[in-house]
């Protein structure tokens, strides 16, 4: 039996296109598209092998040789397991300026690795060295940036905290991006922004991968005492901004959006790869 969620196909169609024409005063500083892939640590590697300021190296090199030089790829990231179902994560995201740019990109990446080491055999070391650290389990996803982020004033620090809520859309089919965007933004402009524990907010939703329904919240926070305190902090300011009875009618509007069902995870930036 094939079923047609009418609801979600128009959230994404609408926000691709919202993403790219209501965004005017994020273009120059926030990508079109994200790639997140998730890799997972080699646990069959002899301990005695490994060393995270090696395998940091041996990431650096390949960010500064190929990444760097990569005109299809804005950035990248790195991020590895606090808080997850599995402590074997590592996670590479990617930021991109269109979607014809992801296309090019990994064949551009193939063409710089090919020079980048001066030969076959340099290659061919350098790439079993760092295919090492991995196993060949991995999942690739695709998301698209919406408006109401809170932008990190620098780069981040290393160690500092990825909180990821990953929020599940409902089938609701008399729904309009209209109203969702209306709460989303009461919410990020209220509190998220408003919040001195979040550095950083970077909201966005599904374009390409496994699950269709996620609607992504990435928040950057210094420690996980804060992140204690940005709950606490939340609380706070809803209570500031509306009584209970405009909370309790605002629950209702805006939550028919959402199934109830939401997934947290906590990763922790590695920095002394990118910069």
């Amino acid at each position: 039996m094939k079923t047609i969620n009418r609801f979600l196909m128009a959230m994404a169609v609408m926000l691709f296109f919202a993403t790219n024409t209501s965004q005017a005063q994020e273009e120059n500083t926030r990508p079109k598209f994200i790639s997140v892939t998730t890799m997972h640590w080699n646990m069959g590697m002899d301990p005695d092998d490994f060393s995270m300021d090696e395998w940091k190296a041996v990431e650096k090199e390949y960010v500064d040789k190929v990444i760097k030089n990569n005109e299809y790829v804005i950035g990248v990231s790195y991020y590895t397991h606090y808080i997850t179902p599995s402590n074997t994560e590592i996670l590479f995201v990617k930021t991109y300026p269109s979607w014809e740019a992801i296309e090019k990109s990994a064949e551009r990446e193939a063409e710089l690795a090919k020079t980048a080491w001066g030969g076959e055999a340099a290659i061919e070391k350098f790439f079993k060295k760092r295919n090492n650290y991995y196993m060949l389990e991995h999942s690739d996803e695709i998301y698209v940036p919406i408006d109401g982020a809170k932008l990190m004033d620098g780069a981040p620090s290393d160690g500092m905290i990825l909180y990821v809520r990953k929020n599940k859309l409902s089938n609701y089919l008399d729904g309009t991006e209209k109203e969702f965007m209306e709460g989303h933004m009461l919410h990020a402009n209220n509190i998220v922004n408003k919040n001195e524990f979040v550095k950083a907010y970077y909201p966005h939703m599904h374009a390409w991968g496994a699950d269709k329904s996620e609607f992504i919240e990435a928040y950057f926070i210094s420690s996980m005492a804060d992140y204690e305190k940005m709950f606490e902090r939340n609380e706070a300011l809803a209570k500031e901004k509306w009584s209970e009875s405009e909370r309790e009618s605002m629950g209702k509007k805006y939550g028919k959006y959402f199934t109830g069902e939401h997934g947290d995870y906590i990763y922790k930036y590695v920095g002394g790869i990118t910069n």
